[in-house]
């Protein structure tokens, strides 16, 4: 199975195809789509739209699994951030992909073991579970991680694990 993962956001959008099973992965790809602060909101969101829709293109995913809906303390940021899941979200749904979402502290959990990981904890371990030779960037690594927590959640051992917080 191939599944591309979106960590979105309306500036910097990170984004990894992953192939495998349950058992195994390995990230064929992983960047960040990268909006400059000129642009203006509605550039940026048709932006990331467009850059999701060519991974989409590019990579063929059988499925896509996306970061679900995170608390934030500004109105405006979480505006914004819905906004940039939509521009994921339509993209994928263009093109009738399945999708999934995961809350960020189940992301963690799967990956490093505790909800309250922090970015670097989430990337080092991203980079020893995939065996990749540098540290992606941030956003990157988010979504590299959000790609491993829905193999993972698809093997039912491991999900009834994650429920439980054995992970």
């Amino acid at each position: 199975m191939r599944v591309l993962a979106i960590d979105p956001a309306i500036r910097n959008t990170g984004f990894a195809i992953v192939e495998g099973d349950t058992h195994q992965q390995r990230a064929l790809a992983y960047d960040v789509i990268s909006i400059p602060q000129r642009l203006p909101q509605s550039r940026a969101l048709a932006a990331v739209r467009t850059g999701i829709a060519n991974q989409i293109e590019k990579w063929q995913p059988d499925e896509v699994a996306i970061e679900g809906i995170i608390f934030v303390q500004s109105h405006r940021t979480a505006i914004s951030m819905g906004a940039a899941r939509a521009a994921t979200l339509i993209a994928a749904a263009d093109r009738g992909l399945p999708i999934y979402e995961y809350a960020p502290t189940k992301v963690k959990q799967a990956v490093v073991g505790k909800g309250a990981a922090k970015k670097e904890q989430v990337a080092f371990m991203v980079r020893a579970v995939l065996g990749l030779a540098e540290t992606p960037p941030a956003d990157a690594a988010d979504a590299l991680a959000i790609a491993l927590a829905h193999f993972y959640a698809s093997d039912p051992i491991k999900a009834k694990a994650l429920a439980r917080k054995e992970i």
